[in-house]
């Protein structure tokens, strides 16, 4: 299976290169670019794509509100955003995942890095590395948000199991990590993510990071790192 790539950057320069490098991977195709953020919705709604590599900052419309709308449209739940840009900044991070992103990377990620980031966040994983930002998210998402409530008994929904996976892929441990951690298999944790995902309402795992935060089922360590289970 070829995956299909929206890029959105008003840089054509990095478009350029960037299509260079994803187009020389055999599993992957860039069927499209984007300047800004409104032309990306609206090639998003045309092409279809399984990922859109989107940059923040670009005229008229931003990345953030471009990836909150291509979110919100239940026509386009296929499509996948992952955030490529050079503005790492926790508060961005925080509204990236509010959006609906399925990953936050920078620009000085190397190629195969990149290539590896498409792949994890088309097979509907978070990419949340490194650590560091996983911290500075874990920060912000604590942080109260009038625009965006949950309440912990929500969870309610949820087996012992599920609340266990949903606490782990919080700290931003991938599939083979939580399933060494439960002595399961990989295919088990993917089925309790995406089980727990359909009861919550979420879209992707990066949904379920902002949920089991916001719901106080995971929560932010005062000395800036990511409570994990022992």
């Amino acid at each position: 299976m070829t995956l299909r790539v929206l890029l959105a950057d008003d840089q054509a320069l990095l478009r350029g290169a960037f299509r260079v490098l994803l187009d020389s991977a055999d599993d992957i195709t860039v069927v499209g670019e984007a300047a800004d953020g409104d032309e990306a919705v609206r090639l998003t709604r045309r092409l279809r794509p399984d990922v859109v590599v989107m940059d923040i900052r670009m005229p008229r419309v931003d990345g953030i509100t471009a990836t909150s709308r291509i979110c919100a449209d239940p026509e386009l739940r296929a499509s996948r955003v992952l955030i490529l840009t050079t503005y790492e900044t926790d508060e961005h991070v925080a509204q990236a995942l509010r959006a609906g992103a399925g990953g936050f990377i920078g620009k000085g990620i190397g190629a195969e890095g990149l290539l590896d980031a498409v792949r994890t966040i088309a097979g509907g994983e978070t990419l949340l590395s490194p650590t560091a930002t996983r911290s500075l998210v874990a920060r912000f998402l604590a942080m109260p948000d009038d625009t965006a409530p949950h309440h912990a008994d929500r969870l309610a929904v949820l087996t012992p199991r599920e609340r266990e996976v949903v606490t782990l892929v919080a700290t931003g441990l991938s599939n083979q990590e939580i399933a060494e951690r439960m002595v399961v298999s990989p295919f088990t944790v993917r089925a309790h993510a995406q089980r727990a995902m359909t009861k919550l309402g979420a879209r992707d795992r990066a949904q379920l990071v902002v949920i089991a935060y916001r719901t106080g089922l995971a929560q932010a360590d005062p000395r800036g790192s990511s409570d994990r289970l022992p």
